[in-house]
């Protein structure tokens, strides 16, 4: 048990390293290649994050795992607005000036919802995974065109410098490979040895999605979270959770239900799904409730409070 512990530990590590170092290879290759950095900054940074979500789900689809793959998309949704996005309200409260944010987030909702309806008949097929991935590429396409109308939005301007320069193409397309090497072998590293920790304790293999791995391939967007808050780039951290939670239901969701489609257990499509879906419209309400447009210390603690007592609910 020390050894798989051991083992889970070092393959999350070498996940959120390798995921990093090929974002940061994906993007000095595109930008390299004439990529406006505006686009890379609003697709493959703000996607990027989730680049460990992606291989965990697939991973676990091959090993025929589609409700560890369904719980860590699940989970790592609630983990990112939950103790995330609380976490950093927490820390300091977090002033929304965008206009673009603001439409990300009706579109994060309506996702989940999509998502909701394609899971009812507690079923994941291909065909709910190509719905997935075209709604997926409406999405992107919609909100890039949006930031071509505006430039001067202060997230888009942020995400646009964060895109690596005069980076070198030989090492840039080095990352990249090192990345795509490791990526798959810290995942598989990571769903084997949580599979075994985890069924040691009894747990299933939704649970162990929806709680050791989910929390785990979160870390990524944790990171840039605080790199953000230290940089007083609020937008930004709010921009890494609702982006990142958009590509986890539409395109790694859609993973999944394309390498193994199959039947889900019914807690995913139930309990779960609602409790998303619930996160998933809290940051929405907040400020619309709020006429200051900001998520406070107080908001940031009952979503920390709501991680905590979900968690604790799992395991009991």
């Amino acid at each position: 048990m020390l050894l798989n512990i051991f083992l889970l530990l070092a393959g999350l590590a070498l996940l959120v390293w390798s995921a990093d170092r090929f974002v940061f290879g994906a993007a000095a290759v595109a930008r390299n290649l004439g990529l406006a950095p505006m686009i890379i900054g609003l697709t493959i940074i703000a996607m990027g994050s989730s680049a460990p979500e992606a291989m965990v789900a697939a991973s676990a689809a091959m090993e025929g795992k589609l409700d560890t793959a369904v719980g860590n998309v699940i989970g790592s949704n609630i983990a990112n607005i939950t103790l995330i996005l609380g976490l950093s309200a927490l820390l300091k409260p977090l002033l929304v000036g965008s206009s673009t944010l603001i439409k990300e987030m009706p579109l994060m909702l309506g996702a989940t919802i999509l998502a909701g309806y394609l899971m009812h008949d507690l079923q994941l097929s291909v065909t709910d995974g190509l719905i997935l991935f075209a709604a997926f590429a409406l999405v992107m396409g919609f909100l890039v065109i949006s930031a071509l109308k505006a430039r001067d939005d202060k997230m888009v301007s942020e995400a646009e410098g964060e895109v690596p320069a005069n980076v070198p193409m030989a090492k840039a397309l080095l990352w990249l490979v090192i990345g795509m090497v490791l990526l798959p072998i810290a995942a598989d590293l990571m769903v084997d040895n949580a599979v075994v920790i985890a069924k040691w304790f009894g747990m299933s293999d939704l649970v162990i999605g929806l709680t050791i791995i989910a929390v785990g391939t979160s870390l990524p967007e944790l990171a840039a979270c605080i790199a953000g808050l230290m940089k007083g780039e609020d937008d930004i951290v709010i921009g890494n959770v609702v982006g990142s939670n958009l590509f986890n239901i539409l395109a790694v969701l859609a993973i999944p239900a394309v390498i193994a489609p199959g039947a889900i257990d019914a807690a995913a499509a139930g309990r779960d799904f609602f409790t998303m879906l619930g996160t998933s419209l809290a940051p929405l309400l907040i400020l619309l409730l709020k006429r200051n447009n900001s998520i406070g210390r107080a908001e940031g603690g009952l979503l920390l409070l709501c991680f905590i007592l979900y968690q604790v609910s799992l395991f009991y």
